[in-house]
């Protein structure tokens, strides 16, 4: 039977039969499922599996493979030196970002992008607790990222604005939250999903470890069963994989027309002379933030390749 995967953690899984609509727990038949060993966990909330009932026990199934993903978002997971998917088959992943408190962080949103366009996801920001006040140089980088083509919703769960709108948006899809802790993810959650709280109570009950339920992804049905929203953990830090330092500002679109003119060929845009990335940077024709965020990035690709 063909099923989806709406939570997991230490390789047990619920799983949604999509036949009968029951919901299942579910282990791994055998010692691993045979495909692809590059990712740190063998699935995640959104993947489809096929799996069999357990005949004299109800409600328990084994999973037998995985389906194959339309898309995926994923870090690399230092510890266990592999790439660590948080959830999968989504249209839309939002970036969740506040503009005070917590501190807006563009760089977040920066990584979020390359790490989304490597698993061919698209990516949109909400700014939440949009009555704070907002920054000048918070709306530059937001007007830079609409220039990128990525599309900005204004939230406040404290007066309501705009979450009506994004409620429409989300309608009858599936897409993820992701946002570092305290930007309101959960409170968001809440008011387009008014069961949401309810839901993950119930499956920190049943973890029975004391554990939020944000260490881990969770799908989370809209009221009238269409679509879902799935829930990623609070993200403190998204790791870069799978990319040379040479290569990084091929995954930096705002540069590709200022590049093409540098002086030297495998230009790197930092100290080499007659770079026109830098020139465009001191004319304020490419985000001056945006480009340290390059230079940050840069820095961990260049020190983890002297590492390894």
């Amino acid at each position: 039977m063909k099923g989806l995967v709406l939570w997991g953690i230490n390789n047990i899984f619920y799983v949604k039969g999509l036949e009968d609509g029951l919901q299942r727990e579910c282990r791994i038949k055998g010692k691993k499922m045979d495909f692809e060993t590059r990712f740190y966990n063998p699935l995640s909330a959104g993947d489809f599996v096929e799996f069999e009932d357990i005949r004299g026990e109800e409600g328990k199934a084994l999973l037998l493979s995985r389906y194959d993903r339309r898309n995926y978002f994923a870090r690399w997971n230092k510890k266990g030196r592999a790439l660590q998917t948080l959830a999968v088959n989504m249209e839309t992943l939002y970036c969740i970002v506040s503009p005070e408190t917590p501190p807006f962080r563009p760089r977040f949103i920066d990584r979020a992008l390359i790490l989304a366009e490597q698993g061919n996801l698209d990516v949109a920001i909400i700014m939440n607790k949009c009555d704070q006040e907002i920054p000048d140089w918070v709306n530059e980088r937001l007007d830079d990222f609409k220039s990128m083509g990525m599309k900005v919703y204004y939230t406040s769960c404290e007066n309501g604005q705009g979450i009506e709108e994004l409620k429409s948006v989300i309608h009858g899809r599936t897409v993820g939250f992701a946002g570092q802790s305290g930007v309101g993810k959960s409170t968001i959650l809440n008011l387009l999903i008014p069961e949401a709280g309810q839901r993950t109570a119930e499956v920190s009950e049943k973890m029975s470890r004391g554990r939020h339920t944000t260490n881990f992804a969770i799908m989370i049905p809209h009221s009238d069963g269409a679509g879902y929203i799935i829930d990623t953990p609070g993200i403190r830090d998204l790791l870069l994989w799978g990319i040379e330092s040479a290569d990084l500002s091929h995954w930096f679109t705002d540069f590709y027309r200022a590049e093409g003119e540098c002086s030297f060929n495998g230009c790197r845009h930092l100290q080499e002379p007659g770079c026109t990335v830098k020139t465009a940077v001191s004319k304020g024709l490419i985000n001056e933030d945006r480009y340290e965020s390059y230079v940050r990035m840069m820095d961990e690709l260049m020190e983890n390749e002297q590492k390894y």
